[in-house]
């Protein structure tokens, strides 16, 4: 399912995740031009809850995470639509571990986006639940949060779907570019729950659609 890339003094070290239909490989700024794809299908960048970069922006957003990955608060990784019968395929989106505390063994799965055409298309389950089991198996986490603003309902629905629960939510939280204030939903899983969630995910990847 994995393969790790050791990297000193790191936690947790880049790793490359493969599933049936997606993998989760780390952010290269060779995936530019088809995350410039990605963000222009639906013209994702224009809605004022979220953060999707422009795609004259994205080799600006690419070295932005990979910067925060050499200052250790960041994993990023580019979320890879993988093509019948072959391990490679396109770019379709970016996802990260951030909010990193090593200490604690606790981090986030965020920055997330995906292009319109592959939304709601069973691959954001299968890449949560590669994610999730690396964070819980591998990387012994004790918990994994997922925070989105509040207006934001499809990416809502999305984390409470995966089993996540609600741990509050941050009033006036950010500033975002249009200047409003933004009320953060913040949801997690702990290691307790993860057989559960676990299980649930597989079942949702396996179900006849």
């Amino acid at each position: 399912m994995s393969s790790a890339e050791s990297t000193p003094n790191s936690w947790p070290d880049p790793v490359s995740l493969h599933g049936e239909i997606v993998s989760v490989v780390p952010l290269h700024q060779s995936h530019c031009d088809d995350l410039k794809e990605a963000s222009a299908d639906g013209e994702l960048y224009k809605l004022w809850y979220t953060t999707v970069p422009t795609p004259e922006d994205m080799a600006d957003e690419i070295d932005r995470r990979l910067g925060l990955q050499a200052a250790g608060s960041m994993l990023p990784f580019a979320i890879i639509e993988k093509a019948p019968g072959k391990t490679e395929g396109k770019a379709v989106g970016m996802t990260t571990y951030m909010d990193i505390d090593a200490t604690h063994k606790r981090l986030e799965i965020g920055s997330t986006w995906y292009r319109k055409s592959v939304q709601r298309s069973g691959l954001n389950t299968e890449c949560k639940l590669l994610m999730l089991t690396h964070a819980f198996e591998v990387l012994d986490c004790i918990a994994v949060e997922f925070r989105t603003h509040f207006m934001n309902r499809q990416s809502r629905n999305g984390i409470e779907r995966l089993g996540a629960k609600l741990d509050g939510i941050l009033r006036s939280h950010r500033v975002m570019k249009n200047g409003t204030l933004r009320d953060t939903a913040v949801y997690s899983i702990i290691a307790s729950e993860w057989p559960a969630v676990k299980a649930n995910l597989t079942w949702e990847m396996e179900k006849p659609r």
